[in-house]
């Protein structure tokens, strides 16, 4: 496939992909969505590659979530496919399928999509800069499936309920204290601390972490079949009024004033 919105790279048996849009803070668009599941799926037929990084170019962001400059009029983004117009399960599904681990190394912004990624990375590291959190009510969007559901599993039913109602922010500390985040370091350490769990990580036989990461997901499968289902009904909340405010709030860079329209 020919990459306009990652990099992909492979060294020392370890795959770095890099959402590349520095410009949008790293947001994923369509073909980002697509560009990441053919990388994942790479990186997990290749059996040279023993771990995969997810990461975000530059400082600023690891990802903010869906790119909002490409939403349609009618609520979903032009251009593109899927129950909300990207096909964001199917990238979700590409991370849990790939049969090595997945590390989100974190810098800047985990905002939004972006905050599920991390949290369906089977580990994240985070530098001190890190941002995490969830700003779907204040968009007129949601996740109903692993960014509701699983992180609730990772970081507990009230901090996750507390996340997504709220939509506050968390510093890289915080996320570590609710169990969000593996490991925090410096900024300026921040590859070294991969490269040393990645060093680890290749160096563990590949069939028991397969293994491992399958019966890790069972226990969380029928995520999946709720998820399907739910971003069909969001499908149908992204064409009403409610939701087109909260687009459109974002756009007049004003407050969103969802009551009017309930």
């Amino acid at each position: 496939m020919d990459y306009q919105h990652i990099l992909y790279d492979v060294a020392d048996h370890v795959a770095t992909i890099t959402i590349d849009r520095p410009r949008v803070m790293n947001a994923f668009s369509a073909r980002t969505c697509d560009e990441l599941i053919h990388a994942f799926r790479e990186a997990g037929y290749d059996k040279d590659v023993g771990a995969i990084v997810l990461t975000g170019a530059g400082d600023r962001a690891f990802c903010t979530g869906g790119d909002q400059s490409g939403h349609g009029e009618d609520g979903s983004y032009a251009g593109a496919r899927g129950a909300v117009g990207m096909p964001v399960e199917e990238m979700h599904t590409a991370i849990r399928d790939a049969p090595k681990p997945v590390i989100a190394k974190v810098r800047g912004y985990a905002i939004g999509g972006g905050n599920v990624l991390a949290t369906l990375c089977d580990l994240t590291l985070a530098a001190e800069s890190a941002i995490f959190g969830q700003v779907g009510p204040k968009m007129g969007s949601v996740d109903p499936g692993f960014g509701t559901a699983y992180l609730a599993r990772v970081v507990g039913e009230k901090k996750a309920r507390e996340m997504w109602y709220l939509c506050r922010r968390y510093s890289a500390a915080e996320a570590k204290e609710m169990g969000l985040v593996n490991e925090v370091a410096p900024d300026d350490q921040l590859d070294a601390l991969v490269d040393e769990w990645c060093a680890e990580l290749v160096q563990r036989s590949p069939t028991a972490i397969a293994l491992a990461k399958t019966s890790f997901n069972a226990d969380s499968e029928n995520i999946r079949g709720l998820s399907g289902m739910a971003f069909q009904a969001v499908a149908l909340y992204y064409g009403t009024d409610e939701s087109k405010e909260g687009v459109a709030a974002l756009a007049e860079k004003r407050p969103p004033n969802f009551r009017k329209l309930v």
